[in-house]
């Protein structure tokens, strides 16, 4: 008989760990109106009027608001899409990213 050991190890299990979350900003201006910034939530983060209108006045009254919750790269590019949107309309609208936790 041979030295070798020919037990089978058990195969090691892998953990799949949920992508980290990003914050998606809304950033207050003292330009863009406010029924623009309404129509951008709500075509772009398919919010209804009234919670559009919550964000926007939140942001307007502090500074910045989150919107939503998403992985890096939704957030990143619903987040310039919302920004080009203003931009196409010549305001200074800005929405902007950060890591959640």
């Amino acid at each position: 008989m041979s030295d070798v050991d020919t037990r089978l190890k058990p195969k090691a299990k892998t953990k799949t760990e949920r992508p980290p979350l990003y914050k998606l900003i809304l950033l207050n201006d003292d330009y863009t109106p406010r029924d623009f910034v309404v129509t951008v939530l709500k075509s772009i983060f398919r919010m209804s009027e009234g919670e559009a209108m919550g964000v926007m006045l939140t942001a307007h009254q502090q500074g910045a608001c989150v919107v939503a919750v998403f992985t890096k790269e939704v957030a990143e590019a619903k987040a310039q899409q919302a920004t080009d949107a203003g931009q196409s309309q010549g305001y200074p609208l800005a929405f902007t990213t950060e890591k959640e936790g």
